[in-house]
């Protein structure tokens, strides 16, 4: 990783800027932040976990908050996707997928979507629930409250993953098969992944793990090492839940952007 991972280089800047919207012609007010700048100030406070008050004025990045609200409108939800698009064309293997919920630190501020915490039942506080293929990529992530079963986010995961395109035919949506640990144990999830032309792959409770499954549940643990390497979302501090789902939509697309480089000859 780069000494200074918040710097946008051409490439993907060429990816994100058709994806910008434009400021009006007529807009009132002084100039704003360049496009540019403003995503770096972004990636700054998404890498190191300061507030954006404390955003270094000199670095030239603005104060952040503002410029942020507006590129947090759906551009880094199609930013994830276009990537996952990209590395679909670059990789070979087919598409599996695995889930699992993992408890970040209690989001202090509180906010929308949080709960008493498992571990502390006196704080309340937010969690991931994620979605991802074999080789470690997110697909999918849902903040819940910290006291929501996993369980109940299932289908709400599977029927979350973004069409990835990049083949010939129509995007996939659907992974071949989903696998899961004893926490995801429910013959209704079963029911309705195989209606979906899904293979669960799910350990049932008071029964034998399935073999060489604990080998591919931890490829979701690095999955989640991958996301919370951006400090900002180890613990969570937008009180608005669209916001803070936005950071995560960001730091998927960048995972995204890693391995697509890793790729590329």
């Amino acid at each position: 990783m780069s000494d200074r991972p918040w710097i946008v280089d051409d490439a993907l800047w060429a990816v994100i800027e058709p994806l910008l919207p434009k400021w009006p012609k007529r807009s009132p007010g002084p100039r704003p932040v360049d496009d540019r700048r403003c995503l770096q100030g972004i990636l700054f406070v998404l890498y190191t976990e300061i507030s954006w008050q404390q955003l270094p004025l000199e670095l030239g990045f603005g104060s952040g908050q503002t410029c942020w609200r507006r590129l947090a409108r759906g551009v880094f939800d199609q930013l994830h996707r276009i990537l996952l698009a990209e590395l679909n064309v670059a990789r070979e293997d087919r598409l599996d997928a695995s889930l699992r919920g993992c408890l970040p630190r209690e989001g202090e501020k509180g906010g929308e979507v949080t709960g008493p915490s498992p571990v502390d039942r006196g704080k309340t506080g937010s969690k991931h629930n994620l979605i991802c293929d074999g080789n470690r990529t997110p697909l999918k992530a849902i903040t819940t409250a910290a006291n929501v079963n996993d369980v109940t986010q299932t289908l709400a995961l599977v029927d979350g993953v973004p069409p990835v395109a990049g083949r010939v035919g129509h995007p996939r949506k659907r992974p071949d098969a989903l696998l899961g640990d004893k926490g995801y144990d429910s013959d209704l999830i079963r029911h309705e992944l195989r209606k979906r032309r899904i293979l669960p792959v799910i350990s049932r409770k008071g029964s034998p793990s399935i073999k060489g499954l604990g080998k591919l549940r931890y490829v979701v643990d690095q999955t989640f090492a991958l996301l919370h390497q951006f400090k900002r979302l180890t613990i969570r501090w937008e009180r608005r839940l669209d916001l803070h789902n936005a950071l995560v939509s960001l730091a998927s697309g960048l995972i995204c952007w890693r391995r697509l480089k890793h790729h590329t000859p």
